[in-house]
């Protein structure tokens, strides 16, 4: 009977945990291409993963973009600290890089490198909510 409530103790409190993750929320990305995106990240299993859910020109006029709907952040796992490791999508050139990102507040650093990490392009987010 112990074991049971252990288990169902430890369970709830992994939920908490995993539903307070500062990664979780709507971010803005940079201007990449004339455009910028609002990414919604949510968990997805023991990761955090991110969609596009609107789009806009670099002016802030919203339009349709095909990329609208894409994960873009993909299997982002905590390792500490506010860091996260796993992949990113980058639509302009179809590629998937190594994805590294790090949560401070309301600020967002997400990388995606080549090379084994070594060669690396940043991108700097911002929390909407």
């Amino acid at each position: 009977m112990k074991r049971i409530f252990l288990a169902a103790a430890l369970s709830l409190f992994g939920s908490a945990a995993l539903a307070q993750d500062p990664a979780i929320g709507t971010w803005q990305t940079e201007v990449d291409d004339g455009s910028f995106a609002l990414v919604q990240m949510s968990q997805c299993g023991s990761a955090v993963c991110g969609t596009i859910v609107r789009t806009y020109k670099a002016d802030g006029t919203e339009y349709e973009s095909p990329n609208k709907g894409l994960q873009i952040v993909r299997s982002m796992s905590p390792v500490g600290n506010g860091a996260y490791e796993g992949e990113v999508f980058r639509p302009a050139n179809d590629k998937l890089y190594i994805g590294k990102m790090k949560v401070n507040g309301d600020r967002l650093s997400l990388k995606g490198c080549v090379a084994g990490g070594l060669i690396c392009a940043n991108q700097n987010w911002k929390k909407l909510q």
